[in-house]
């Protein structure tokens, strides 16, 4: 198969999208952030086989000339490195604007100067702020309310432009909140279940801390929203387009924990720390996507579907955090921002 480019290929949703184009047969580069120690993030996990197969690019998407040598000979960019911590955008906003506008500008100019047959553009539900209307559709009104999802929007609309000014092949997945084995801690999923298992092997009973409880998402499962990334790269029907990648069920974060509690047989009880607050007109309250035109342009539905999926894919992913080697790398004591 032709080259393929992921960006962000160390990150949560990139190693897993890496693994499945590599075992579907695509001949994979892989852009990592440059560091210092060799790291390839989560990809260091990935099977000896997936890791054998795959070229290593170390680079920073906000440099040009990095990013001209990465997509040079690529058939198609799965474009998914971003800065996506949202209380660290509060901290750092500069930062995402460099990595996630100006890292989205170079990629869509290089995609146009070498010919890239498709560039697939990771957007994000929090460009949609507040739901006005449930379920939310591609067409409702944008209104970011960090300034991670303000930059989001910028990135979309730098790669829409591309499309529209040059002809550059590009569609824009916006995933709606995915989890599953390898998510940051910075997520509520993992901040509850590290935090479960901690009070576990101390034998303290089920406290723990969150932020607001109240709000409601839209989970979908890693492994479906990277199948997404890969449909949107097949169809010439999602050229130009948006399309929502989410699994069309809503639940409250507080709901979420208690469900999590009872998978693991944990009794729980939650205590909100002012700390993991969102200032309050920036807390997006209801999130609830539409998939349906992911269905119409894409074929695309998820596997792990309503609640009882929910429920299956948070089984998988509590197996995965439990493991002792992956709890290892988390710190359930601390706020991660």
């Amino acid at each position: 198969m032709p080259k393929v480019l992921v960006t962000g290929a160390g990150g949560f949703i990139g190693s897993h999208l890496v693994e499945q184009l590599v075992t579907q047969g695509a001949d994979v580069r892989a852009f990592v952030e440059y560091n210092s120690l060799g790291s390839w993030g989560w990809l260091e996990q990935s099977p000896a086989p997936i890791r054998d197969a795959i070229e290593i690019f170390s680079g920073d998407v906000r440099d040009n000339h990095a990013v001209r040598q990465a997509v040079q000979g690529c058939h198609t960019v799965f474009h998914l490195a971003a800065l996506i911590g949202i209380p660290y955008s509060y901290l750092a906003p500069e930062s995402y604007v460099a990595t996630n506008i100006t890292g989205t500008l170079n990629i869509v100019q290089a995609a146009t100067d070498f010919g890239v047959s498709r560039v697939v553009h990771t957007s994000t539900s929090e460009v949609y702020g507040t739901a006005q209307q449930v379920p939310i559709d591609e067409s409702h009104p944008l209104n970011p309310q960090s300034p991670y999802a303000a930059t989001k929007v910028g990135a979309d609309q730098i790669a829409l432009s591309y499309y529209r000014s040059f002809g550059t092949p590009v569609t824009v997945v916006r995933p709606f909140n995915t989890y599953g084995p390898r998510q940051s801690a910075r997520a509520v999923i993992p901040t509850v279940i590290t935090q479960l298992a901690a009070c576990r092997a101390a034998g303290r009973p089920g406290r723990i801390k969150l932020g607001a409880i109240r709000p409601t998402r839209d989970f979908t499962f890693v492994g479906d929203t990277a199948t997404g990334f890969r449909a949107a790269a097949e169809r010439d029907a999602a050229l130009g387009e948006v399309v929502n990648l989410g699994a069309n069920f809503e639940i409250a974060v507080g709901d979420t924990a208690h469900l999590i509690a009872e998978i693991m047989g944990i009794p729980l009880e939650i205590e909100t720390e002012d700390e993991r607050l969102r200032p309050d007109a920036s807390e997006v309250e209801r999130l609830w996507a539409d998939n349906s035109k992911a269905a119409e342009l894409l074929g695309w539905t998820p596997s792990y579907n309503g609640r009882e999926g929910f429920r299956r894919g948070l089984r998988e992913t509590i197996d995965w955090f439990l493991k002792g080697e992956n709890q290892a790398g988390y710190k359930a004591e601390i706020y991660n921002v």
